[in-house]
């Protein structure tokens, strides 16, 4: 909830574009609900000290790896698929789910 007031109260100075682009004030834009319920791989989405839990078990290509970012499970590995610099760079939602499109269309 701080962060939904945060981001409503000071949507300038809120430090993750990801949340901005993908939440509505309290929950999850339909759009991108929708958008990732249609990929046609598995989503899964974590928080930061989750995610780091998670790479001490996976083999991994992340050392410098910033977040919010999106990654690629393939082989049982994980690599960046969508930096943190590039979600940075979208205006809006379908600039980011462009973008992912076209990654996964290029690995």
């Amino acid at each position: 909830m701080k962060g939904a007031l945060h981001k409503t109260a000071f949507p300038s100075t809120y430090q993750y574009n990801l949340y901005t682009l993908t939440y509505g004030t309290i929950r999850m834009k339909d759009e991108w609900k929708t958008f990732i319920d249609n990929l046609k791989i598995p989503a899964e989405f974590s928080h930061h000290d989750e995610f780091l839990k998670m790479l001490e078990t996976r083999p991994h290509n992340m050392n410098d790896a910033e977040s919010p970012s999106v990654f690629l499970s393939k082989d049982e590995r994980i690599n960046p698929l969508v930096t943190s610099d590039e979600i940075n760079r979208c205006k809006a939602l379908r600039d980011l789910m462009n973008l992912i499109v076209e990654k996964l269309s290029s690995t």
